[in-house]
């Protein structure tokens, strides 16, 4: 310690240690807290920084298309959007509440529950419309997002409503194709990690897992979407017509057994399930099992031939048209006393067709009928088929013997009777329907060889004389094509016992009638203001046939054009809510522009774009295309396979 020269003691050397010290001891602090941290708290620390940069998100892919055999689209999904939100991040439920109840048209009781749940993440409306979610987006509630989903649409509306199915909310197949094969279309997701700054950009780290493959599998059906058209149009007309209850039709490529059209009505839209009635999702074509009447008879003429029991030539007594067996009256419309077996199935004589029937027997007859698939499952591939009604032939009556062989007292679906008739068509081997075309059904497909092809080549002759000359299906000759058929009006069983006063009116063909390559079967329940076949169910077929054989290039277009009872070809595939019908769409592809194809229904939308080889991304919720990228009168993409997102075709929806 020094003085200075007026007596005074230095103490800036105590002072500059001090500090030094200080400095030091700040120094060591420092240097003992990195340590600290660095090695006992280092790993603990590293892993929450990790937490708070790093995020993991989920990327959900697109459920699976459902197409007709020509790629047409059937069933599709569409980005919407949903409205959630983070309870603990909202400062004011009250003004959150009595918005979001006001837009969404929610019960405010309802949302301010939800809004006021402990829980992080809440739904308060899934899948909303372009208005809800651009009023939620204005908005700007802290706490309330919204999410993209996927929704599913099927633009065609009703048609194969039944066959389709639908999906609840969270894309999980409830019913038809798209429960059966729900493994197949649903989409899986992908987890990946991504980087933040302090902006809260987001940064993806493995750009490989971005490209995986999360979107489900098509479906293509055997069905095609033009024949199913034509199928449920006629089916609707007949069955307003004649008042009636349903009805079916059934169109049947024969040589392959892919069904190319299965129409039910009462129809049923999968976009409106929600108000949708059970019997209306019914697919009643395998679900319900009716008493077919005398479309069963070329099975027993068939059956008979095979075992020799008559010839096409062999005459009956058909007794005038009143016969009792076992003390019951059996009648036919049109009383003849001898007829040959031929004319016995062309006028459809009950009494004819009961005497074959008892002299063929009770156990032959059924064994034809079992070798047929009566009384099982065709084991097609969906839900709720029904086996129909076949007892023992041990527990058969004769009363029980006359009535099925003209085809009373044994419940058949429209599948089985398709099944059968399959068999005849194809030289009396057995063939397996088909619905869906790819993926292929697991099925064993073992045919049997029930009829020698000798013995259905005079059935489908004896048809045709049906058809042709004076039978009952007159009303289904189409001019410069054979045919070969059979109606059916069968008398319903009363609740009370008995029969009632209701019927099944019924037709089935079989085109061309020497080598059938396409079948048709119509079935219109309870029809009102007439019940014979000929007059109800008859005309649906030979409309249903017409438009297919001019479909595919097998009719000629003056007949169709000539044909009062024929809707004009170029309406076949049009939609109720189309202005624009296939000449137009087909003119719309050859132009080397893209059209404007706002406004248009999405049906049609796609229809022109699938041709072109673009399947668009679509947007938004509607059945109406509102706006489209790339814009009208731009040149087609050149590479419609791309991914890029300047490349990608999308239509919004409204």
């Amino acid at each position: 310690m020094a003085q200075d020269t007026k007596g005074r003691t230095d103490h800036s050397t105590i002072k500059i240690g001090f500090v030094m010290a200080l400095f030091g001891l700040a120094l060591g602090g420092l240097w003992f807290r990195a340590g600290w941290v660095q090695i006992h708290e280092g790993e603990k620390l590293a892993a929450k920084a990790d937490r708070q940069s790093h995020v993991t998100e989920y990327k959900f892919g697109e459920r699976g298309r459902i197409l007709d055999r020509n790629g047409q689209m059937l069933a599709t999904s569409i980005e919407s959007k949903s409205v959630c939100a983070h309870p603990y991040k909202i400062t004011n439920v009250d003004v959150a509440a009595d918005m979001l109840s006001r837009e969404l048209g929610i019960r405010r009781t309802t949302i301010y529950k939800k809004l006021k749940s402990k829980r992080n993440f809440v739904w308060i409306k899934r899948q909303v419309t372009d208005r809800e979610s651009s009023a939620v987006l204005k908005s700007k509630l802290p706490g309330v997002v919204l999410t993209s989903e996927y929704h599913r649409i099927y633009p065609n509306e009703h048609l194969a409503g039944q066959i389709l199915g639908f999906v609840d909310i969270d894309g999980k197949g409830r019913e038809g194709i798209e429960r059966i094969y729900n493994d197949r279309l649903k989409p899986s997701e992908a987890k990946f990690v991504v980087q933040r700054d302090r902006k809260n950009g987001r940064y993806t780290l493995d750009i490989s897992r971005q490209d995986v493959d999360i979107n489900g599998q098509d479906i293509r059906l055997t069905i095609d979407i033009q024949i199913q058209h034509a199928a449920e149009q006629a089916l609707a007309k007949s069955i307003a017509k004649y008042d009636a209850r349903s009805g079916i039709v059934l169109v049947v490529d024969v040589s392959t057994g892919d069904i190319l059209a299965m129409a039910n009505q009462p129809f049923f839209n999968p976009n409106t399930v929600r108000s949708s009635k059970a019997y209306q999702r019914r697919l009643r074509a395998l679900t319900d099992s009716y008493e077919p009447g005398s479309t069963l008879k070329p099975i027993l003429f068939a059956a008979a031939l095979e075992e020799k029991v008559i010839e096409p030539d062999t005459l009956i007594n058909c007794e005038n048209g009143r016969w009792h067996v076992a003390r019951r009256l059996i009648r036919d419309t049109h009383p003849e006393q001898w007829l040959p077996a031929n004319k016995v199935l062309r006028y459809s004589s009950n009494i004819g067709s009961a005497k074959i029937g008892m002299e063929l027997g009770a156990e032959r007859y059924y064994s034809y009928l079992a070798k047929l698939g009566f009384g099982e499952k065709t084991n097609i591939g969906l839900p709720g088929e029904s086996s129909g009604i076949m007892r023992p032939a041990a527990r058969w009556t004769s009363v029980d013997l006359a009535a099925i062989s003209f085809g009373q007292g044994i419940g058949a679906t429209a599948l089985q009777m398709a099944k059968a008739f399959l068999c005849i068509a194809n030289q009396g081997a057995t063939r397996e329907l088909n619905l869906v075309k790819s993926p292929k059904a697991e099925r064993k497909n073992v045919s049997v060889q029930v009829f020698s092809p000798e013995t259905t080549a005079k059935v489908l002759s004896m048809m045709k004389d049906v058809v042709h000359e004076d039978g009952t299906g007159r009303s289904a000759r189409i001019e410069g094509i054979t045919m070969a058929g059979k109606t059916g009006t069968a008398q319903k069983a009363s609740p009370k016992g008995g029969y009632g006063d209701q019927y099944l009116s019924s037709f089935v063909a079989l085109v061309p009638a020497d080598n059938p390559e396409l079948m048709v079967i119509t079935m219109i329940d309870e029809p009102q203001k007439a019940n014979y076949g000929s007059m109800v169910a008859a005309p649906v077929c030979r409309e249903v046939t017409v438009r297919t054989l001019a479909y595919h290039g097998k009719l000629s277009e003056t007949l169709v054009a000539d044909d009062a009872e024929i809707v004009p070809m170029d309406e076949i595939v049009e939609s109720a809510k189309s202005d624009i019908g296939p000449a137009q769409v087909q003119a719309v592809i050859d132009t080397d522009r893209v059209p404007n194809i706002a406004g248009m229904p999405v049906r049609r939308a796609l229809e022109v774009l699938v041709k072109m080889g673009i399947v668009p991304v679509l947007k938004g919720t509607g059945m109406t295309v509102k706006r489209q990228k790339p814009a009208a009168g731009t040149p087609w993409p050149e590479d419609q396979t791309s991914e890029g997102e300047d490349d990608v075709f999308i239509l919004w929806l409204s």
